[in-house]
């Protein structure tokens, strides 16, 4: 079976919700680890912005440079060009946050994190919406 360009930004769309759900999960333990709540805010948005993306038929580069995808999303819709410097502000946690030389980010940089993260899934499903029931 040949999956649609929907198919595809629907899975995007869920791996991305997985990785929010588990960032704020993560946020509510009374001791969070904070590594972990920013490598998913980070990974969210990532996956966010690449379903948007894919719908919008923009190709682009296996990276996790969020500041990047926005740039490339933003050709298409210039309201996310806001958007470029808090997305850039998460694109470290995708690598750095996974080894042990990495410092420890503070709760309050954790809660920055999935703020973004949640910005960042509103504007692309508010920009999927009346283009699809995804």
């Amino acid at each position: 079976m040949r999956r649609t360009r929907n198919d595809l930004v629907q899975g995007w769309l869920e791996k991305a919700l997985r990785d929010l759900v588990t960032a704020e999960h993560e946020l509510k333990s009374p001791q969070p680890f904070t590594d972990i709540a920013c490598f998913h805010a980070q990974q969210a948005a990532e996956k966010y912005l690449k379903a948007l993306l894919i719908w919008l038929g923009v190709g682009f580069p296996r990276t996790h440079a969020l500041e990047d995808l926005v740039l490339l999303a933003a050709q298409q819709v210039p309201d996310l060009a806001h958007m470029r410097d808090a997305a850039a502000s998460l694109t470290p946690y995708a690598v750095e946050a996974r080894y042990p030389e990495f410092e420890e980010p503070l709760v309050e940089d954790a809660r920055a994190a999935v703020g973004i993260a949640q910005e960042t899934a509103h504007l692309v499903l508010e920009q999927l919406a009346p283009l699809s029931p995804v």
